[in-house]
């Protein structure tokens, strides 16, 4: 069931599909993302990915879902374009918890310099 809903938030994400992010996610979902402080509930989620993600367009490839008990990994890459038209190529990592049958916590990596 977990790797489902980490297969659909993708697809809801990379097709603007806001009602399907808020059917996947818990209502005190947190979610941590490099560059941000941590958004907290799920009207702060939605926000960010209306209003604030500097991605426009483009798709994730998943290589590979993960699932243990109540928590699950992934990780791939998207690639399309950022606001500004520039294109957009990166790999990344999600580690993931479940409750009531939704994403309780997300934590997102980027596979880029930074140390």
């Amino acid at each position: 069931m977990s790797a489902r809903i980490i297969t659909e938030l993708f697809r809801a994400v990379d097709s603007h599909d806001w009602d399907m992010i808020a059917q996947l996610c818990h209502p005190d979902i947190v979610y941590e993302r490099p560059g941000y402080e941590p958004f907290v509930g799920l009207p702060r989620v939605l926000h960010f990915y209306q209003y604030e993600r500097v991605l426009a367009s483009g798709g994730h490839e998943l290589e590979q879902i993960v699932v243990e008990e109540d928590h699950a990994a992934c990780w791939g890459r998207f690639v399309g374009f950022k606001k500004d038209g520039t294109p957009a190529d990166v790999r990344f990592a999600d580690v993931y918890s479940f409750a009531d049958g939704k994403i309780k916590t997300r934590r997102t990596y980027f596979f880029q310099p930074a140390v």
